[in-house]
């Protein structure tokens, strides 16, 4: 716990701003200690550190860890007491800073209030000095004053008054100020009082935190402390573990030392074993070449001759080639001609060209289908006849076979035979009926069945062919090609009698099929291969089990071991198993337990617990049987008991050849890699000889040949006596040699002494060259009682060797006599099942007084005419001075020098011999045979004579003789012209021609050469050739001819020419290398460069003139330029021609666009159309083939598969297919799903690409314009200037997957103010997540990045959504950069804005007139579109509006004027239903259409106000057109229009009558009487009287059920009165047929007493009389109004 609180505050510290809480986050953890804890950590420690220094090395390391680890404990017991201060909590730290926070603020304000208290104080004082100042100049002028007024002065006195009057505004503005200063002053000093009082109450917790902070940091300083006595305590320990292991690895270099001593000496031991073995190698090395070049040159005899036979082969396929070539295009030609006519007749007739050639092409290829058909059911037919007849064939000599058989048996045996044939056959047949035999049945039609049957019925005949007989009949090759039976395949039937029950057919029959499935079941079990899986064999397993075999290795017998074994279900299939049992050797030891686990699924897996315990101690073998549903399977099982496993490392010990008196010795190891341990035993061989040796006779320089045997001697080191038993030795190669040797008494009396032993014992090992075989016949064999033994074992000759361990047998070699010797030994085991291992040991003693220890003297690869010195060591073990002469043969003597030639070396001492060669380029002239000039090896022998003992010893001088050339290649250069602006490069070859590296370098470069790499310095090895690159660079224009020194490390020098002429054109180009970024398909990467001229004339002191080579400068002017792209490059250049003026430069603007090739996406789109026609073709195939063999009754043969027939079909229609790949490859658009699927694949699948391109840029002097746009301007190759541009690209990282695959974004036309959204779908086709990042779109144009995405996982795909919304008609674009890590996608998007308009056919009011309550009557508008897109239109009334029921909120219309009012809506249905609706309400109308537009008006109840109003929206948006719909209603078919209602035009909602007349009977009630005003208004003033005229309106609705009705009446009352007030009424009383309206004319003329003051009103009455009688109150309202003056 506090641990964790330190920590805590650790972390506290670390974010506190606070100055005593920074120490804490650099010291670490917070821990308090008391200063008497701290001297006692200090004591303990200087304890420590001085019983350190008085101990040893070993003894101070051992105390230092253990009373630092003593001491660790004690400071960590008491470090633990120590915290007793504790730590600061979190609401404290935050208290604290609260509280400084606080305290600062304070002070802040205080220092704020003292600097506005000083300032307020300085203006007082400054207006307190204004005011003296003031008060003094009123003093002052009051005197002036009485002054001038003493003295009259009118003007002084008045100015003085003036002056007096403004000085005192200003003194009472002064004081005034003073006073609000005075006030100010106040309150600050108050506020400054009350913050000095709220500071002095934080004081005392100010000095509180002081305290704690002290306390703290004292507290930090004591856990320093502490952690310090810590790390010297650690200081100590860690000195301890050092000393340790210096220690340590004192003794581990030592015996390193000792290690690598032996090694060298076993080394130096070797090195003379393999230069014997190198001789012979050597030997076989050169017999061996020999043998491969005699092989070569049969090898290349027979190429030539094969080359020839080729040749020939070649020249005749030619000609045939052509002659076939000729003829197809004589065929194609001749078709041409004929697919000419046909079309030229075709024309003719007036038919389709094209259908009528493709179905004629259509018909031949139908023709050649069906002919390949026919072909092929004719060679089937034939197959199935030949295999017919070859079946009736074999049925005809098998019932031969079986007469003949019938013949040689008796007659009980016959009758009996032929009973059982009979029965067995017709159980056989009637078995048939049953469904194994059907299933049978039906295996045998399928191919593969029937010839697996076949192969079945051979092995059962090679079976039957290979058992004997005792009579044979009479057979042919055929019959034995059958494997015809000649035996019954039960033999045991024909002597005994069957009973007639065991001869039914049926029982007969099922015993059968019993025993056929108990086979299949004990093969399932012991194969574990055949399965069954819905009645169809399942040839892969249904569980593999993990480990596949199951070993129990080295086990104890009474003990249990167990293993979990893994079943795996590795079918695709829910399956499940059982364990069946185990073997029957293993059932008394093995226990399986397995806990049902059910249903596997595929995939999963199970476990099986394997226990076993051995009873005896003995190897077991078997498996652990299981069954599934689809059959048995098993689990091998092994158990294996301990035992040893013994081998040598080697079978022959080479110990060489030596000198007598040495002493050799080498190991054997002996390695047992069982579990079982055992004792060995090393002793002579006793079927062999222990040794066999052979000796020569005292001749000078003899050596004994190592085939010829002695005898044996054994001397061992112990002084063990040595028994000697002879035996002779067969002359006879087949018998064995029994010479056995044991342990005798060792013989004083040896040819060597003891001293002379010894002092050839210390001797190292040496080897001897053999003499010739003449020296063979000197050979004499020494007595086994003469002979002593030379090879002897070691002192380990018996042992135990342990389990998994090894052991090294030493044996000896001490050579005493001259010859061969040779022991064979034999190591024997107490374990009677480890057999004996047998080794040999053989060694060569040599008898020369004088010896050379390196025999072999290897001057290594030597160089001619280089000087090279060896000194040769001779020793001698003689103890008299020898006389030595040397000879060297005389082939070598101007080449190799012996000093001196002769010589004279003292007893047991050595001499040095000097070695001089020196090669010469004739070596291989003069050295004959002992040069080899293919390996260039140079072997010579040298010869020591004895003069006095006429012996010799040769040693041999080995070098490898090489060249130092260096070839270089081509010897000469010519870089051509080359412009002083860029660098040519020419590649070089250096060739070694030395075996030995040599360091070159190319010295004294000109300035305008660079050598690379390595700036021409390197190392070439032997026999290699290097590629140097030569780069010339003109500095200048003119002719340039050097040459170029390779030295190499033998100071020899090797010259290259080198020839170049130096261009200086007009114009240069600012970069000639341009490297683009790695660019993604279908992105952009730009750069810039220019072409600039810089020649301005007259400057050719400054500067040098354009000119080529020596050759004239050119004139200075303007200068043209032509940059030419490659065809297929993906680059752009940007102006590609231009002129720059003297002095100028152009841009040019370089932007490379990757992108696939339009061909290869075309190939890849075929490809793919390809390889799914050829799945399709072979699917549709095996359902035809599935069909075909369900309808054919005759069987395929066996001798033609299925496989056949289906390759020969396929083979058919690839070629089809491929014949029609380069039609379709042409046919292929780009914007068909072809090409984008296989565009989108190769995108995905693209693995980058780098390429470089170099572009040429022809310079010519003059300007191009267009006016002399037509003449040709001079351009030299040699001016051209070069662009190199490296390209690398790569795949994209972000890819548009929408249905074009295209980075386009088209809106189309989307009208002005629509809003339209297209989604675009981006997918990441990479391996990393991209954050994507979008530059900004145009801020003021339509498009807008509606949803952006911000982070895309590989592999996802999100959707960009972008709005589109015009304001005006034109077209627009943008484009969308996507931005991410590695490459950006670039969207281009446009879209047309387009201004919608329409047309109507109704403008402002519509009105359906007056139809009966109840019923309908319809009206048609017509709208057309006059705009250029297509329009989305809805038809919306306001009584439907969603707003109406918050607009009927507001006052009701009749409320208000009618001048006021606004409303649209007029009367509506009681039903709830709308009045008027329209047909249709929405749809699109397409550019330049017209739709028409049924409205229709249905009241249900009488109203003469009803109205709507009908909007055509666009776009759900814009109001196209408006249309006020009204209509009337009548309870009766009459209707009196015109003047002014006087009644409301809204309804009440309660539609009941009044309480008066729903008291009153019903033939009581009558209409009440509705009242028109008519008002004629008369214009005085006018010249001529003009009465005021209007009208009134009667008509008669015509309907279907009042059509036999008669008309409606009309009259006018009180008409006397009317014309006598100056009315006039055109027609008083009328009738009105149905459906007409009848006009009423009336006008009005003032009488003669007529006041203009007052309005004339005369009521009358107008009755109609229709079905019913209804009567109108007209009231004719007259007045005169002025005349309007007209408008001027």
């Amino acid at each position: 716990m506090e641990d964790e609180e330190v920590s805590y505050d650790k972390e506290e510290g670390q974010k506190s701003p606070l100055p005593f809480l920074e120490d804490e986050g650099k010291e670490g953890k917070a821990d308090q200690f008391s200063t008497v804890e701290e001297h006692w950590a200090e004591c303990k420690l200087e304890e420590e550190l001085s019983a350190g220094g008085e101990m040893g090395d070993k003894v101070a390391s051992e105390g230092a860890e253990d009373e630092s680890d003593s001491c660790m404990g004690n400071s960590e017991h008491d470090l633990g007491d120590i915290h007793h201060v504790q730590p600061m909590k979190s609401t404290d730290r935050i208290s604290i800073l609260a509280l400084q926070r606080k305290l600062k603020e304070l002070r802040d304000l205080t220092k704020e209030k003292e600097l506005a208290v000083h300032k307020t104080r300085d203006k007082l004082s400054t207006c307190q000095l204004q005011l003296r100042r003031l008060a003094m100049q009123l003093d002052y002028l009051d005197t002036e004053m009485e002054k001038e007024e003493e003295a009259g002065n009118v003007a002084a006195l008045s100015y003085l008054q003036a002056v007096h009057r403004r000085v005192c505004t200003e003194l009472e503005r002064e004081k005034d100020l003073e006073m609000k200063i005075t006030l100010t002053l106040k309150e600050n000093m108050l506020e400054m009082w009350q913050i000095e009082s709220e500071l002095g109450k934080y004081e005392i917790l100010h000095d509180q935190l002081r305290r704690d902070e002290e306390e703290l940091e004292r507290q930090y300083r004591e856990g320093a402390e502490v952690r310090i006595g810590k790390e010297k305590i650690a200081a100590l320990q860690a000195e301890g573990n050092r000393r340790a292991r210096e220690k340590k690895e004192e003794e581990a270099r030592k015996e390193s030392e000792e290690r690598s001593k032996k090694i060298l000496e076993d080394a130096e031991r070797n090195h003379g074993k393999a230069v014997c073995f190198l001789r012979k190698s050597l030997a076989r090395i050169r017999e061996r070449n020999a043998k491969e070049a005699a092989r070569a040159q049969e090898q290349m005899e027979r190429r030539r001759r094969a080359v020839l036979s080729l040749h020939a082969s070649l020249t005749s396929s030619r000609e045939k080639l052509q002659a076939l070539q000729a003829r197809k295009r004589a065929v194609a030609l001749e078709a041409k001609k004929q697919e000419m006519k046909m079309r030229e007749a075709i024309l003719a007739e007036g038919g389709n060209v094209v259908k009528e050639i493709f179905l004629h092409k259509r018909r031949l290829e139908l023709e050649k289908e069906k002919q390949a058909s026919r072909e092929l059911q004719k060679s089937r037919k034939l197959a199935i006849v030949a295999q017919l007849l070859q079946e009736q064939a074999a049925l005809d000599k098998q019932k031969k076979s079986q007469a003949c058989t019938k013949a040689v048996k008796g007659g009980g045996k016959h009758e009996d035979s032929s009973l059982w044939r009979r029965k067995r056959q017709r159980s056989a047949e009637e078995g048939c009926g049953h469904p194994a035999g059907a299933a049978a049945q039906k295996s045998q039609r399928s191919p593969s069945a029937c010839s697996s049957a076949g192969e079945r019925a051979a092995s059962a005949g090679e079976l039957s062919e290979a058992a004997p007989h005792a009579v044979l009949c009479e057979s042919g090759e055929d019959e034995e090609r059958d494997g015809t039976l000649l035996e019954p395949e039960f033999p045991g039937l024909w002597g005994q009698k069957i009973p007639r029950e065991e001869l039914d057919p049926k029982q007969l029959a099922t015993r059968m099929v019993t025993k056929a499935i108990s086979e299949e079941n004990v093969e399932g079990f012991q194969t574990g291969t055949k399965q069954m899986m819905s009645g169809h064999e399942c040839r892969e397993r249904a569980f593999y089990s993990k480990p596949s075999c199951i070993h129990f290795k080295d086990f104890d017998v009474g003990q249990t071991y167990k293993k979990k074994l893994t079943l795996i279900n590795a079918s695709s299939h829910v399956k499940s198993c059982r364990v069946v049992g185990v073997s029957e050797c293993l059932k008394d030891f093995i226990r399986i337990h397995l806990d049902p686990p059910g249903k596997i699924s595929a995939g999963m897996s199970c476990e099986v617990v394997v226990a076993f315990k051995p009873m005896a101690n003995e190897s077991l073998e078997g498996e652990v049987m299981f069954m599934a549903q689809t059959g048995p399977f098993s689990v091998p099982l092994k158990c294996t008991a301990k035992r040893c496993i013994l081998a040598l490392d080697k079978e022959l010990i080479d110990f060489g050849s030596h000198e007598v008196g040495e002493r050799i010795s080498q190991t054997i190891k002996v390695t047992n890699s069982g579990a079982l341990g055992t004792r060995f035993r090393v002793q002579v061989a006793a079927g062999d000889s222990s040794t066999c040796r052979a000796t020569a006779k005292s001749s000078p320089g003899a050596m004994v040949p190592p085939h010829v045997s002695g005898c044996v001697y054994e001397n061992k080191v112990s002084s063990t006596p040595v028994v000697e038993k002879k035996e002779e030795i067969s002359s006879d190669p087949s018998k064995e040699v029994t010479w056995c040797v044991a342990q005798v008494e060792q013989q004083t009396g040896t040819s060597l002494s003891s001293t002379s032993t010894e002092q050839l014992g210390q001797d190292v090992l040496h080897s001897r060259p053999a003499v010739g075989t003449d020296s063979a016949q000197n050979l004499v064999p020494l007595s086994p009682v003469e002979t002593p033994v030379e090879i002897i074992l070691g002192k380990v000759t018996e042992g135990e060797i342990g389990a998994f361990s090894s052991v090294k047998l030493p044996i000896v070699f001490v050579p005493a006599l001259p010859g061969d010797v040779r022991a064979d030994f034999v190591i024997t085991f107490d374990n009677s099942d480890c057999k004996p291992l047998y080794f040999s040991a053989v060694g060569v003693s040599l008898d020369v007084p004088v010896w050379v220890p390196s025999p072999s003297v290897d001057l290594k690869i030597c160089r001619y005419d280089q000087l090279y010195e060896e000194c040769v060591i001779i020793q001698s073990r003689a103890k008299s001075m020898l006389h030595l002469k040397f000879e060297l043969c005389k082939e070598l003597r101007k080449h190799m020098e012996l000093h001196p030639k002769t010589g004279y070396i003292q007893a047991q001492s050595s001499f040095s011999l000097q070695l001089k060669f020196l090669p010469r380029h004739s070596l291989a002239e003069d050295a004959g045979s002992y040069f080899n000039e293919d390996t260039r090896v140079l072997e010579v022998p040298v010869t020591i004579l004895l003069m006095d003992k006429a012996k010799e010893v040769t040693f041999t001088v080995h070098a490898i003789v090489t060249t130092s050339d260096l070839e270089i290649s081509p010897a000469r250069i010519n870089f051509g012209h080359c412009t002083i602006y860029e660098a040519v490069q020419a590649n070089i070859r250096l060739t070694n021609k030395s075996l030995l590296p040599q360091e070159f370098g190319f010295v004294g470069l000109p300035e305008c050469v660079e050598v690379q790499p390595n700036d021409g310095f390197g190392v070439v090895l032997p026999l290699e050739s290097l590629t140097l690159d030569i780069i010339f660079k003109a500095n200048k224009a003119k002719e340039y001819s050097f040459e170029l020194t390779c030295r190499s490390e033998f100071n020899r020098q090797f010259k290259l020419s080198c020839k170049a002429v130096g261009v200086h054109p007009p114009l240069e180009l600012s970069h000639s290398l341009v490297q683009f970024a790695a660019t993604a398909l279908n992105d952009v990467s730009t750069a810039t460069l220019y072409v600039i001229n810089s020649h301005q004339g007259g400057k050719h002191l400054t500067r040098a003139a354009p000119r080529i080579g020596s050759g004239e400068a050119a004139p200075a002017g303007p200068a043209s330029f032509e940059f030419c792209t490659p065809e297929d490059c993906p680059v752009t250049m940007t102006p590609s021609v231009g002129t720059v003026l003297p002095g100028k430069k152009s841009l040019i603007q370089v932007s490379f666009r990757p992108a696939l090739s339009d061909q290869l996406i075309r190939e890849e789109a075929v490809r793919r159309l390809h390889e799914a026609a050829a799945t399709g073709a072979e699917i549709q195939k095996k359902k035809e083939g599935g069909k075909e063999g369900k309808k054919s009754s005759i069987s395929i043969p066996r001798q033609q598969s299925s496989q056949q027939l289906l390759k020969t079909s396929s083979s058919k229609d690839l070629t089809s297919l491929h014949g029609s790949e380069q039609l379709k490859s042409q046919e292929i658009t780009p914007d068909s799903d072809a090409y984008m699927a296989a565009q989108a694949f190769l995108m995905r699948n693209f693995c980058g690409r780098f390429e470089k391109y170099i572009i040429p840029c022809f310079v010519a002097s003059g300007c191009t314009d267009e006016k002399r746009g037509s003449e040709k301007l001079q351009c030299s190759p040699h001016n051209t200037l070069y662009l190199e541009l490296h390209c690398p690209a790569v795949a994209p990282s972000l890819v548009v997957t929408s249905e074009n695959r295209k980075s386009t974004v088209d809106f189309g036309d989307v009208a002005v103010g629509q809003v339209m959204m297209k989604e675009i779908p981006i997918a990441n086709i990479s391996l990393e997540k991209l954050k994507l990042r979008f530059l900004v779109l145009n801020p003021s144009g339509p498009f807008l990045l509606v949803r952006p995405v911000g982070m895309l996982e590989p592999g996802e795909n999100k959707s960009l959504v972008i709005s589109f919304c015009p304001d005006e008609d034109k077209q627009f674009s943008d484009t969308l950069e996507i931005q991410t890590a590695k490459n950006n996608l670039t969207l281009r998007i446009t879209g047309r804005g387009v201004t919608p308009s329409t047309a109507c056919s109704v403008e402002g009011v519509l009105h359906l007139g007056y139809v009966l309550a109840g019923q309908k009557v319809t009206s048609t508008l017509k709208v057309q579109n006059t705009s250029l897109l297509t329009l989305r239109y809805s038809m919306q009334l306001d009584s439907l509006s969603p707003t109406r029921d918050r607009e009927q909120q507001k006052l009701p219309a009749f409320l208000t004027s009618s001048l006021q009012r606004t409303e649209s809506v007029g009367t509506q249905n009681y039903s709830g239903l709308s009045v008027f609706s329209i047909f249709p309400t929405e749809g699109e109308l397409a550019a330049g259409k017209s739709q028409d537009f049924v409205v229709t008006f249905s009241p249900d109840h009488e109203s003469l106000y009803y109205s709507d109003r009908l909007r055509v929206v666009l776009f759900g948006k814009k109001v196209a057109h408006e249309i006020q719909l009204k209509g009337a209603a009548r309870d009766h078919p009459m209707f009196v229009e015109g003047g002014v209602p006087l009644d409301v035009p809204v309804e009440s909602l309660a539609v009941t009558l009044p309480v008066s007349l729903q008291e009153a009977p019903k033939e009581e009630l009558q209409e009440p009487v509705k009242s028109i005003l008519l008002i004629l208004e008369y214009i005085e003033g006018e010249s001529s009287a003009v009465p005021a005229v209007t009208e009134l309106k009667v008509g008669a609705i015509q309907t279907a059920s009042l059509a036999s009705k008669k008309n409606v009446e009309f009259s006018l009352d009180n008409l006397p009165l009317l014309q006598q007030k100056g009315f006039t009424v055109d027609a008083a009383k009328g009738t009105v047929e149905a459906g007409r309206v009848k006009r009423i004319g009336v006008s009005w003329l003032p009488p003669a007493d007529f006041s203009a003051d007052d309005p004339l009103l005369v009521p009358a009455l107008l009755t109609l009389k229709g079905d019913i009688k209804e009567s109108y109150r007209i009231l004719f309202m007259a007045k005169v109004v002025p005349a309007r003056a007209p408008a001027t």
